[in-house]
């Protein structure tokens, strides 16, 4: 089994900045990829980023997250970090960490479906 607990979410104002946090622990696993979701009240769960953990610099992002997010990962510590700046209103979400156990096919993927394990969420709220 796997584990997958997020931290760093909370109340910002517009313009602000949070760091999201994921570790991942348990069995003995090989990550390919790690990535962050997000669910608004009333809306489905969509994706924001993506990192892939062999080299740690393989990424893609939504466009709602270009130019202000930045998706990174420490290898030592099994830890997936979102870095949000420039957050809108329109960021206010539940934030959820995904970890992709298949093998890598030459690309991230991007649908909650394919991602195997999840943390349990943490509230971003920005206040405009």
């Amino acid at each position: 089994q796997v584990q997958l607990v997020e931290s760093g979410g909370g109340l910002v104002q517009a313009g602000g900045s949070l760091r999201l946090s994921c570790a991942a622990s348990g069995s003995r696993f090989s990550i390919n990829a790690m990535g962050w979701f997000r669910q608004a009240p009333g809306k489905a769960r969509e994706f924001v980023a993506a990192i892939r953990w062999s080299d740690g610099s393989t990424t893609t992002y939504a466009d709602s997250a270009k130019g202000r997010f930045t998706i990174s990962r420490d290898n030592a510590k099994n830890t997936v970090y979102l870095q949000m700046d420039s957050l809108k209103a329109e960021d206010t979400a539940v934030y959820y960490c995904a970890l992709d156990l298949r093998p890598y096919l030459g690309f991230l993927r991007l649908t909650d479906h394919e991602y195997d394990y999840w943390g349990q969420g943490t509230q971003v709220t920005v206040s405009s």
